[in-house]
């Protein structure tokens, strides 16, 4: 496994100090709930543990780290486990390949199934088993429901640690039979260190960062993608110009999530707080509360479609035409 980013350290040294049977991980998006919960995971398998996590060296970890381990079951949405590296079982890795249907956005009901029967074996290793859900908040009410009864009353040496980025969508009787732990946000600072440290460059890392809303792991991201500091800059006033060249190589989906930011900084200028995502000097003038509520509002009913656009550049025009209605209303109020 990757070392773990320095924010998370003191967390799963914390988590090991105490006892439970079920965890809920949460926090924001780009905190690294994801690696915490599996740092966590590999620690509870591991054979020679430490205070401060798994060793990183014995057949349990060289086990999860090539995705074999047999006590540990990986629950997420097809989507995120193809992602991650995770196999899927042969059945479904097939009707995916024959394009018999698309990977699962949500954890389907029958893996959670197989997690249950997972849970009520007798452990491989022996020193446990694991369930792994991430992100807990893509389970279905049916598929939260199978899980329910497995987390009142647990079969032998089974531990779950859910880990999720939008923990109020669950069920409240998922949360309530879970210790919570929320995550804290990192230091600027140290978001920044950990950013130029994976590869980013050092003058791009703060922008990035403030792109993501002060998420590392989102700034990554958008490293990755080959975001410009700069472009990102200039972005606002290039909406309210209406230039759709901006956005020309961002996906629909992208393309909202961009303007979501752009209508929440704007909001928050407009009610005299600070921008989160871009710098106040990269803003125009903000319109009235009235009009980027209705153009919030628009936004979360095109985000609902956005990975299924009948014509991506069309969409992309009306985006980018409706947030320049927006912008220039500003400069029409009394």
């Amino acid at each position: 496994m990757a070392p773990l980013a320095p924010w998370l350290l003191a967390p799963l040294a914390d988590l090991l100090r105490q006892r439970g049977h079920a965890w809920l991980l949460q926090g924001p998006s780009g905190l690294g709930q994801y690696e915490l919960a599996l740092a966590l995971a590999a620690a509870w398998l591991c054979e020679s543990p430490t205070p401060q996590g798994a060793c990183g060296h014995c057949g349990s970890c060289h086990a999860i780290d090539v995705r074999t381990h047999a006590d540990l079951c990986v629950l997420m949405p097809e989507t995120a486990m193809m992602a991650f590296g995770w196999p899927l079982d042969e059945k479904t890795q097939s009707d995916i390949d024959d394009k018999k249907r698309k990977a699962s956005r949500e954890i389907r009901v029958e893996a959670m199934r197989d997690a249950i029967g997972f849970a009520q074996r007798t452990s491989a290793r022996g020193r446990g088993k694991v369930v792994l859900v991430y992100p807990a908040e893509r389970m279905n009410a049916i598929t939260a429901n199978a899980l329910l009864k497995t987390l009142e009353e647990p079969v032998g040496d089974v531990r779950f640690v859910l880990s999720s980025e939008a923990a109020w969508q669950l069920l409240p009787t998922i949360r309530s039979r879970c210790l919570g732990f929320p995550l804290a946000w990192p230091e600027t600072g140290q978001a920044i260190e950990w950013l130029v440290a994976q590869g980013v460059a050092a003058a791009d890392a703060p922008a990035l960062l403030r792109a993501a809303g002060g998420r590392p792991s989102d700034a990554l991201q958008l490293a990755g993608s080959g975001q410009s500091p700069k472009a990102w800059s200039l972005l606002p006033k290039a909406m309210s110009r209406g230039e759709v060249a901006a956005l020309s190589d961002h996906a629909p989906a992208q393309a909202i999530g961009v303007l979501q930011k752009l209508c929440h900084d704007l909001m928050a200028v407009g009610s005299g707080a600070e921008p989160r995502f871009f710098a106040p000097a990269d803003l125009p003038a903000a319109p009235s509360h009235l009009v980027l509520a209705r153009w919030s509002k628009s936004l979360a009913q095109a985000a609902r479609t956005a990975d299924h656009p009948f014509n991506a550049g069309l969409m992309l025009e009306s985006l980018v035409s409706e947030a320049r209605s927006a912008l220039g209303s500003a400069g029409r109020r009394p």
